[in-house]
């Protein structure tokens, strides 16, 4: 590429990081008037100016509890669970060089599932987890038998993947059983929402939750934009540049899990965002990780918030499990990219 079409190529980056932070934050407001009560932008405006201590406006305290309570919360953690997911597919595609990768496939979203029916239905360790714990640590141990099962078997890349839907068809079984033999019908109607995906009833703890780990996540794979880059072309590409190739591979997949894991603890399993807005962001801005993380973090933010308003709405008084909006969406992106990759060959 010419200097001319480098330049040209930031400048692109540069507009689209920029158009796409202003269509967040416009997103998040229209999506927090979309509902049962009538509230508009300046509404609003009003109510999160009066909680940030900028003005002092009179509001309708129904209107302030619904906005501030509850749909702002609400979308903040649509938005950084889409963004997390969305880093978390760049970092997996990049290390697995498979563009199929995503944080689902490794097993994360399943092995927090177990987690969860087993603090739910069994009430194993509930009074020290409760449930979202209890998804965190089931999450965190499935990632650790694919690394184990994927080591013993050999370590390629593609053992990570084998491994990984192993470990998702395991812990799959073992949360269908759980549920299918200890569960009263209440129990099972309450999970089963969950685990399709679910943003009812989380609050502030749960925003900033999900907003730390989201752009502590961002933060670390944008630095480490260089070694992506790098590990794109092999590890014998990385190994010659002077990289430590198993210790980045191990922390940064150690990091994806994390992200993932905390996730999918609030808002339940939520599949495709982590594969699908890569490759809407590399078709926006090229592969270069520079560009590339910080865009698909934007897209996949963007993507959740208006996934969340459309089920919230559409299917009102009671919304639609988010994670099977995501899946409508993302199955026909994910055969179109494996269509894709025939071409190619």
């Amino acid at each position: 590429m010419t200097v001319a079409g480098v330049r040209s190529a930031r400048g692109v980056a540069v507009a689209t990081v920029v158009a796409g932070a202003g269509v967040l934050v416009l997103s998040v407001a229209v999506a927090i008037t979309l509902g049962s009560a009538d509230i508009s932008l300046v509404n609003v405006r009003d109510i999160v100016a009066n909680h940030l201590g900028v003005v002092a406006i009179p509001v309708r305290a129904v209107e302030d509890a619904i906005v501030w309570e509850d749909r702002l919360p609400r979308s903040l953690v649509a938005a950084a669970c889409g963004a997390g997911l969305a880093v978390c597919g760049v970092i997996l595609q990049s290390l697995l060089r498979n563009p199929l990768a995503d944080p689902f496939l490794l097993g994360v979203s399943s092995g927090a599932s177990t987690g969860a029916v087993v603090i739910g239905i069994l009430g194993v360790g509930g009074g020290a987890l409760g449930l979202s714990g209890g998804a965190f640590v089931g999450a965190v141990f499935a990632f650790a038998m694919v690394l184990l099962l994927a080591r013993l078997s050999g370590g390629s890349n593609d053992r990570v993947i084998l491994a990984g839907v192993a470990m998702t068809q395991l812990f799959s079984a073992l949360t269908s059983f759980v549920i299918f033999a200890f569960a009263d019908s209440d129990e099972t109607r309450g999970v089963m929402f969950w685990l399709l995906g679910s943003l009812e009833g989380v609050r502030w703890d749960d925003a900033r939750l999900t907003a730390s780990v989201a752009v502590g996540g961002l933060v670390v794979c944008w630095a480490l934009a260089h070694v992506l880059d790098a590990f794109t072309f092999g590890d014998e590409v990385a190994a010659s540049l002077g990289m430590p190739v198993g210790a980045i591979r191990a922390g940064l997949m150690t990091l994806t899990a994390l992200v993932t894991a905390a996730l999918v603890s609030v808002a339940g399993a939520i599949g495709f965002v982590g594969l699908v807005l890569p490759h809407a962001a590399r078709f926006l801005v090229g592969p270069a990780h520079g560009r590339l993380v910080p865009v698909s973090a934007l897209l996949g933010a963007v993507f959740m918030v208006w996934v969340d308003a459309s089920t919230r709405v559409a299917f009102a008084p009671t919304p639609l499990p988010i994670g099977v909006a995501t899946a409508l969406v993302g199955v026909p992106a994910f055969v179109l990219i494996m269509f894709r990759r025939r071409g190619t060959r």
